[in-house]
């Protein structure tokens, strides 16, 4: 028996089913189809990648994703919980790697129950597109680019013109709502962008990404994880830094942040497989003997990028965006899955609503951007910001009493005083609430902090008095 839908997504469907076109079977356009379907829509989903089922991977960034508090509702609403968490490994904080010495965990939250959970993506994808590609509402097909967008086509419908790459074949489909859900380099915002009075901004990060791997052992004490398995890795370096995730078969998934360009730790500067090993050895000395493929793997994998994407409208007549195609993020808060599947449940219950009041898809059009603008721009803000705190700040001492105090403030004022991690990963708040929350959480701890260095000044006085007899 399918899972119900939960809200107002329940809506009967109309008497002619509303057609949704859907220009991605990524993450966020798959989990859509299926909210969009159980609500009685007519959905197609065109991919310009060809079908991953059949080798049963998906291709597109690898690293693995954090799935957390925002991601598991939004499964939970579609019935996906379960056969996706499964596979999951709970992570409840950071196992921080300095160049000399043992590693240190640092919890993410004071409650111990709490975890963010490493998945892989191409598992995720794969799982959502099954999911909708079973539902009888839903139809899939591969292998086709998005050459075109006509906005106004009419007042109540748009169409997308597709090429096959391949075969050369060409194809229009009309629909009552399209949905751009193609990524951060979205062809239908790229039609967008054409229109009139659309801002668009992005900005590229100095430094860029490449995957890594530890593989599994016979023997140790975490077999057969050669590390900790329920906590994610990370090397901070100053402006550079490592991590890994962790995956059901034993392995983990490594992941390099350098910089383009410059010495040291830089793509420009370390090239080869030889020059991999003998920078890692200086920089990542405990790494090395985890990983007998490292020169191979640095040699052959590639150099990914990283974007922030901001634009405004996302919507134009009935043509809309979700996901990376409204607002790609750096993937440093683990929160570009969970924020395109809370876009998704945004857009799938203003779509419910106006129909249940009777009021059009531009109306609903226009309250999940309202609803969902602010937060997009909060979240890539922070996410740039927990950079530097990863990259840079989690190997300092002043950051490890920080978090202590934070955590001892959430213990003693537990609905007064979130800590922002908390906020973003373990709750659904909304990100601009989490982020002004966080601001004033910022200034507490502060005041925390220079009350406590007064009484110790004050204390030390008083000793030095009584001790020289200035005072009785």
């Amino acid at each position: 028996m399918r899972p119900n839908m939960p809200g107002p997504a329940q809506t009967a469907a109309p008497s002619t089913p509303r057609r949704v076109l859907i220009v991605g079977a990524g993450l966020a356009g798959s989990l859509l189809a299926v909210y969009l379907a159980r609500a009685g829509w007519k959905v197609e989903i065109v991919e310009r990648r060809a079908d991953p089922r059949a080798r049963r991977f998906a291709a597109g960034r690898s690293i693995n994703l954090a799935i957390s508090a925002r991601g598991i509702k939004a499964l939970r609403r579609a019935g996906l919980e379960d056969a996706v968490m499964k596979d999951a490994i709970r992570m409840g904080g950071r196992m921080v790697h300095p160049v000399e010495g043992a590693a240190g965990y640092q919890p993410y939250s004071a409650d111990p129950t709490r975890a963010i959970n490493s998945v892989s993506r191409s598992a995720l994808n794969l799982a959502l597109l099954d999911a909708a590609a079973a539902e009888p509402n839903v139809t899939v097909s591969f292998d086709e680019r998005c050459a075109g967008v006509d906005f106004a086509r009419d007042a109540a419908s748009a169409e997308v013109a597709f090429v096959n790459d391949a075969t050369g074949a060409t194809r229009t489909v009309r629909a009552d709502l399209v949905v751009g859900a193609d990524g951060a380099y979205s062809a239908v915002r790229g039609a967008l962008q054409r229109t009139e009075r659309f801002d668009y901004a992005q900005e590229f990060l100095g430094h860029g990404y490449k995957e890594l791997h530890i593989p599994p052992v016979a023997s140790g004490p975490h077999a057969p994880f050669a590390m900790e398995p329920n906590a994610l890795h990370i090397w901070p370096r100053g402006e550079s830094m490592m991590i890994a995730l962790p995956n059901p078969d034993g392995s983990f998934t490594c992941t390099l942040f350098w910089r383009h360009d410059g010495a040291g730790s830089s793509f420009a500067s370390v090239k080869t497989g030889a020059d991999a090993l003998a920078h890692f050895s200086a920089v990542y000395p405990d790494a090395v003997p985890l990983m007998p493929t490292l020169a191979d793997d640095f040699a052959k994998n590639p150099v990914g990028v990283m974007v922030t994407v901001r634009c405004s409208p996302w919507t134009r007549g009935r043509v809309t965006l979700i996901g990376d195609a409204a607002h790609a993020i750096v993937p440093f808060y683990g929160q570009g899955a969970n924020a395109s599947f809370e876009d998704c449940e945004a857009l799938a219950d203003a779509l419910a609503d106006a129909i249940a009041s009777n009021r059009s898809i531009d109306d609903a059009l226009r309250a999940y951007e309202a609803a969902r603008i602010a937060n997009a721009n909060a979240i890539a803000d922070m996410a740039l910001r927990n950079f530097i705190e990863m990259r840079d700040l989690t190997g300092r001492t002043s950051f490890k009493w920080r978090k202590k105090i934070e955590h001892a403030l959430h213990r003693v004022m537990p609905a007064t005083f979130v800590p922002l991690y908390d906020l973003v990963s373990f709750s659904t708040v909304p990100y601009s609430e989490a982020k002004a929350r966080g601001a004033a959480n910022d200034r507490a701890v502060r005041t925390v902090v220079g009350v406590a260095v007064s009484l110790a000044v004050a204390a030390v006085a008083a000793a030095i008095l009584v001790a020289t007899g200035a005072v009785p």
